[in-house]
């Protein structure tokens, strides 16, 4: 990493977090550390006690909630879960149009603002996407669902609202979707995640639990979503343009801040308090209240006492550390050595402690077994749709839609020209005569008007626009637009509009989309052409390894060169 680099600390006024800024600021030579904390005290404290120490570094703190829209950042989660409106807007943030709420997402925002080379994320975000109470909202949905009194309709809604905002999977998925965009956005090179086991390195039988229940569902689901973070992960470290994606996962509990004498609150935040007790005779067929109100109690103030500080896992006391670090038990790490191994990675050192390097190194890739019996498939399906007289194409079913809709057109195409490639291009297979494109689209459309392609392709929800470009042949159904919800109606006065339908999933006679796929076939000729001279140097995305049309390596060509969608080698 160069000297002068821009650093983003997520979650930088916390136990690890901040040691990741000093480890940062000792090591690196940065020209600034982005210190992002949920408050604006946080992080601004974090800064001032971090300049202290290294007065030559610039600390910026940075604020808010990175899961929501920029202007509910600040919003405590009890307003984003009590009003309506804020419910409302974080479904839309959640589940709405992609686009659109990226531009308003507050991690995308920050990265977009400062602009990091390199992004360290020790944010609890699994903690923060499981400890929803997503349990105890079933069970009160249950319960209203049961209750068909007309005035329990509002509590319903409102507890449906607040179900559907404590789901983990929806928000994480889209979450991994910001941070990807963004930083493909403004180049950031390297993105570690400081992860969680969710369970502190212990398995099914951990004893420790958030309910009557163990092993606890509430922390089980943290584990589901940890490693649901880490699969979202490993598939970003997958994609090319992707940064560098690495995972630190301490399996352990992570400790300590300070050792403290100090005021204890509970998990709502607010101070716990110590009551005298009082007397109750447990008599058969007697009632016990497992609540009563505070004020039929004598108060005696706010309960303090001696505790280990572990920041964002709370406060233990000395027994409850003694057993948790205890030798069998979750035992524990310290922040400076995960900051430490984050730095190696940074660097590039080999730790073998980046989760996303072990997977891909244990998962199974393609082996060449698999490719000789893909041959033979090939080899009997094409020898079946002969015999036949069918014509294999598509289904609808294997995304993206526009994989079917490209396959269609590509039949059509060989279908009407013969299975070399020059015959779309040129008249006759003479160079010296190119074929107009659309001379071209009205050839395939009377090869479509009288083929069963038409009905299979329409069968399946895939209109085919003939060269006129008002001419529509469809089926019972529609792929594209995919629309949600009753109605069921597009309108097709807007022409943009309708022209990413057809981008999308319409097959595309038209001139203009013949042209396109004349193109194609130019580029996959010309690197074709380079093969027998630079050897395999020459077999690339770019090579269309065939001499001949074949749909689905023509189409897998258009997917790996035009749509981004090719794997890493």
């Amino acid at each position: 990493m160069n000297e002068g680099g821009r650093f983003l600390i997520l979650g930088g006024a916390g136990l690890v977090g901040i040691q990741v800024c000093r480890t940062v600021a000792r090591d690196f030579s940065p020209g600034a550390i982005v210190v992002a904390s949920l408050t604006r005290s946080e992080a601004e404290a974090a800064c001032s006690e971090l300049v202290e120490e290294f007065p030559e570094v610039e600390f910026v703190p940075e604020h808010g909630n990175l899961f929501v829209p920029e202007d509910l950042a600040a919003a405590p989660r009890s307003a984003l879960r009590d009003e309506p409106s804020n419910r409302a807007r974080i479904l839309q943030h959640t589940f709405g149009d992609f686009e659109t709420e990226y531009k308003t997402n507050k991690l995308a925002g920050t990265i977009r603002k400062h602009r990091p080379q390199v992004i360290v994320d020790a944010v609890n975000t699994a903690t923060g996407f499981s400890y929803q109470d997503v349990f105890g909202t079933t069970v009160r949905v249950a319960e209203l669902l049961k209750d068909p009194a007309t005035d329990q309709h509002e509590a319903l809604q409102r507890e449906v609202e607040v179900l559907m905002m404590s789901q983990g999977a929806p928000q994480l998925i889209r979450h991994i979707r910001f941070l990807y965009r963004a930083t493909v956005e403004v180049g950031t090179r390297v993105y570690v995640k400081v992860g969680t086991t969710g369970t502190g390195g212990m398995g099914l039988n951990i004893p420790y639990t958030h309910s009557e229940d163990r092993p606890s569902s509430q922390l089980l689901n943290k584990t589901e979503v940890a490693f649901g973070h880490t699969g979202l992960l490993f598939l970003m470290a997958r994609t090319p343009d992707a940064p560098i994606v690495k995972e630190i996962k301490p399996a352990a509990m992570i400790g300590y801040r300070a050792v403290q004498y100090t005021e204890i609150r509970g998990r709502d935040g607010r101070p716990q308090h110590v009551f005298e007790p009082k007397v109750v005779d447990l008599q058969s067929g007697s009632m016990l209240r497992l609540r009563e109100d505070q004020a039929q109690y004598t108060d005696h103030g706010p309960l303090q006492t001696t505790v280990v500080n572990t920041g964002e896992n709370g406060v233990f006391t000395r027994g409850e550390f003694g057993a948790i670090t205890a030798i069998g038990q979750m035992e524990f790490v310290t922040p400076e050595e995960i900051a430490r191994t984050v730095a190696l990675e940074i660097r590039g050192a080999t730790t073998g402690r980046d989760i996303i390097s072990a997977l891909d190194g244990a998962v199974m890739e393609p082996s060449y077994r698999a490719g000789m019996i893909r041959n033979v498939a090939q080899e009997d399906l094409a020898a079946l749709e002969a015999r036949m007289e069918d014509h294999s194409v598509a289904l609808g079913q294997l995304g993206p839609p526009e994989l079917s809709k490209l396959l269609f057109e590509a039949h059509l195409i060989k279908e009407t020209f013969g299975a070399e490639r020059d015959g779309i291009l040129y008249e006759d297979g003479d160079r010296s005569r190119p074929r107009d494109p659309a001379d071209a689209a009205q050839a395939i459309a009377e090869i479509c008007s009288n083929h069963a392609v038409r009905q299979t392709a329409t069968s399946v929800g895939i209109p085919i626009l003939f060269p006129d470009g008002r001419t529509l042949y469809r089926g019972p159904r529609i792929n594209v637009p995919e629309v949600r919800g009753r109605d069921q109606r597009v309108s097709v006065d807007d022409t943009a509009i309708v022209e990413a339908y057809i981008r999308k999933g319409w097959v595309d006679l038209r001139p203009a989309n013949v042209a396109c796929w004349q193109n194609r076939f130019r580029r996959m000729i010309e690197a074709r052409e380079h093969v027998a001279t630079k050897g395999s140097a020459a077999f690339t995305l770019a090579t269309y390894l065939g001499q001949d049309i074949e749909i689905g390596e023509v189409v897998a060509w258009v997917l790996n060169n035009e749509m981004g969608g090719s794997r890493l080698f």
